[in-house]
């Protein structure tokens, strides 16, 4: 079971559940692997349903890692997301609005409805 309280949500691979959960680590090594801005620009373009991919790929790997997962972009590119894309990228948001609600705001509370 995952805890909403720590900002965590939960992904499928290959058929076996993972916890992801954007820790402090897992946040400066997204960082590092973005390519183009900032957190601040990622959340921006999650918000305004401008993302890429690379985006969602690169917050899975972050929240998997943080999680506690030791795989790469590389082994998440060959694995079969429960979901597919779709889900891939409802579960991105969802780490970048766990991950940045402030305690009792509520946010990221509403899995799905587009709201980070």
């Amino acid at each position: 079971m995952v805890n909403p309280m720590r900002g965590e949500v939960a992904l499928w691979l290959d058929g076996r559940r993972h916890v992801c959960r954007l820790t402090l680590g897992a946040l400066a090594e997204l960082e590092a692997a973005l390519e183009t801005g900032t957190l601040v620009a990622l959340v921006e373009r999650f918000e305004g349903n401008v993302f890429s991919v690379r985006d969602v790929l690169a917050l899975i790997v972050a929240g998997l890692r943080g999680g506690g997962w030791n795989g790469t972009a590389a082994d998440l590119r060959r694995a079969e997301i429960g979901g597919g894309p779709v889900e891939a990228a409802r579960v991105a948001a969802e780490l970048l609005a766990r991950a940045f609600a402030l305690p009792g705001s509520g946010a990221g509370s509403g899995a799905g409805d587009g709201r980070l």
